[in-house]
């Protein structure tokens, strides 16, 4: 689903039209595939931190949360309706990091560093902010609702270490740092 850009409900669609007419389950059902896909988000490895990260949880099982927790309440600071949905940061990079694994792991056989994966990386990251401008949906007959939309995103740019002879060298390096298949 992911890879052919289809919304769930199109793929559930997908589904029934292509059992009814085939009698086959070709494609996965839709909440198989959603427990798959889960597994590709933040907070499904676990992982700590050496040292530990100060005033943080150490609890790594961590969905999407609601992105203006902690904040205390202020009319200047945010409206009364936002709504914000976020992963935790810490989360979200380990799992950016999960993803890159492949290519870590062969940055290191690379650089003739086989047996090295203790650490410590040096990983440097990108942050970014788009304005994703007015994503307003009309429901029904009342008047359009202007909503405004903020993404932030990051991109991990690269990824080195130390070899045997102390020398810092990369093992990961993002080729095309502003596409957007990288944030």
């Amino acid at each position: 689903r992911v890879s052919t850009f289809l919304s769930c409900s199109q793929y559930h669609k997908m589904y029934k039209t292509v059992k009814a007419a085939t009698g086959k389950q070709i494609f996965q059902p839709l909440h198989a595939l959603r427990n798959t896909e889960k597994t590709l988000l933040p907070g499904y490895c676990s992982f700590e931190w050496e040292p530990p990260l100060a005033n943080v949880s150490t609890n790594t099982e961590v969905g999407i949360i609601d992105g203006t927790c902690g904040w205390t309440q202020c009319v200047d600071d945010y409206p009364m309706e936002t709504i914000s949905r976020r992963f935790r940061y810490d989360v979200a990079i380990v799992s950016a990091l999960k993803d890159l694994e492949d290519n870590i792991l062969e940055g290191l056989k690379l650089q003739n560093i086989d047996e090295y994966l203790g650490g410590p990386f040096t990983v440097v990251i990108k942050e970014s902010c788009d304005g994703m401008g007015d994503v307003s949906e009309k429901h029904g007959c009342g008047p359009l609702v202007p909503e405004k939309a903020v993404r932030y995103s990051f991109t991990i740019m690269t990824i080195s270490v130390v070899n045997e002879n102390n020398e810092k060298v990369k093992v990961f390096e993002e080729l095309k740092p502003n596409s957007e298949l990288c944030c």
